[in-house]
This record gives structure tokens, sequence and C-alpha cells, in this order.
């Protein structure tokens, strides 16, 4: 099985015409995840969710326990305007629908790269650590 089709049965199977749009939203999490991404890396985004006054959310998906939901409404406070923008822009979603789908993306991909309970001192790493994590290439 390749990465695509990975990366689709995680997001829940393979209908093609929303194909596209979810491979892109994947991406665009995991930039959001990536040291060298536009949120900073996972210590950025975590800094995102203190200052709007939800870090117990991503707290709850890195620590050990059940995985606190977060809803495209809380997303909206997290994620500033510009990041927002251009995931809408790169996925050819609404903003409130990419932050609604990262709402429920989000918590799953942070647990499964944080299998340790917290994130490493240097922070998750670039894209292609990303990916090795993802596929169970990287322990």
């Amino acid at each position: 099985m390749g990465i695509l089709d990975k990366a689709i049965n995680m997001l829940g199977g393979n209908h093609l015409p929303m194909m596209d749009s979810r491979m892109k939203l994947m991406q665009a999490a995991l930039s959001l995840l990536a040291n060298n991404g536009q949120a900073g890396g996972i210590y950025g985004l975590v800094h995102q969710f203190n200052q709007a006054g939800l870090g117990n959310i991503i707290q709850s998906w890195i620590g050990g326990g059940e995985n606190v939901p977060v809803s495209g409404d809380q997303m909206l406070q997290v994620l500033d305007a510009g990041q927002l923008r251009q995931i809408s822009e790169e996925t050819g979603l609404t903003e409130q629908e990419a932050a609604n789908q990262l709402g429920d993306m989000l918590p799953d991909l942070v647990d499964k790269l944080t299998p340790a309970g917290h994130v490493p001192p240097g922070g998750l790493g670039n894209m292609s650590n990303l990916l090795d994590h993802f596929l169970g290439r990287y322990h």
C-alpha cells in the first residue's frame, strides 16, 4: 500500500471526488506540525492553542490519555487568518470546511506522532520525518 492509499484510508476512505482536497488537507496538517512548516512546528501550534485558551486540548493529543476533540470554530480561533486562508486556497475548501476537517484530523495525527506522550526536544522534524512517522518507518 502506497503513501497515498495510507493517507486516504486514515481519512476515511477513497472517495475520488474528494481525494485531491483530502490529500491537500493532509499535507496542510502535516505542514502545521513540521519544524519548517507555517505554524513553527508542533511547538508553534501548541503556542497558538495556548494563546487561544485551548492549550489543554492539544496537550491531550500529545499526552497518553484520551484525546479531547476540537471543533472547527475552535480551530478558527487557533489558526491565524493567513494560515487558514492558505489552507483554504490550497485545498479548495472554504475556511470553515478546512477548519472543521482539520479539527477532525489533527487530534489523531498529533497523537500518532507523539506516541511517547511528549514532543521530542527538537520537535517532530521536517515533512519527510513526519511522513516516516506516519508510515511507521521511524520509531
